[in-house]
């Protein structure tokens, strides 16, 4: 478990270092990269659902949405309004921005409105990843969806990646939520996760 809690300290860090040290005060190569291609994104007119693993790290985009007087609409866990959230960002043009956290907007949505997904962080289970992509393209989608990865080089992030290339065949057969796949990490896979070497 403490190893656990490590990798997802990590994870955090590789998405924006403040999330796990709050006296943090520069900035984040990665959080810079997103906010530039969302800049993109609403110039042209464009829709997004932008996924993240960690309601902390959706946050941060909340800040930097608020400070520019840019509409979205949110959803995590703890959102009650949900179907008003998805309503208003499916039929108003002036909702450019979904934020949704990959657990809870990652299944039973319609968002085809949408023709970007960006996705901040990498999931242990490629499977859930590919059903938060799915809630953009769904059976009657005439719109091309762009789908972007963001990834922290010579990070932890890098060797989820190589991880789950090498467990392709494990997680084709998954359909548990990500803690299960955990049960099944071995110790030597969670070893080379943080690995300073490899």
């Amino acid at each position: 478990m403490v190893l656990l809690e490590g990798l997802m300290r990590l994870r955090q860090s590789a998405n924006h270092p403040v999330i796990t040290d709050n006296t943090y005060a520069g900035s984040s190569g990665k959080f810079d990269s997103v906010c530039r291609k969302l800049e993109d994104v609403i110039t042209q007119g464009s829709k997004v659902l932008i996924f993240s693993s960690f309601v902390e790290h959706l946050k941060l985009y909340r800040q930097y949405l608020d400070e520019k007087n840019i509409k979205y609409c949110y959803l995590d866990g703890s959102t009650k309004d949900r179907q008003e959230q998805v309503a208003n960002f499916q039929n108003n043009p002036e909702y450019q921005v979904f934020l949704l956290s990959l657990k809870a907007g990652g299944t039973g949505l319609n968002l085809t409105a949408a023709s970007y997904v960006f996705l901040l962080d990498p999931w242990w289970n490629p499977a859930a990843e590919a059903q938060a992509f799915d809630r953009a393209h769904r059976i009657g989608q005439k719109n091309k969806v762009f789908i972007y990865k963001f990834i922290s080089r010579k990070s932890i992030e890098e060797k989820i990646l190589k991880l789950q290339e090498e467990k392709t065949g494990l997680f084709d057969m998954m359909i548990e939520a990500e803690t299960d796949f955990k049960k099944n990490l071995e110790i030597n896979e969670v070893l080379k996760l943080i690995d300073a070497e490899d």
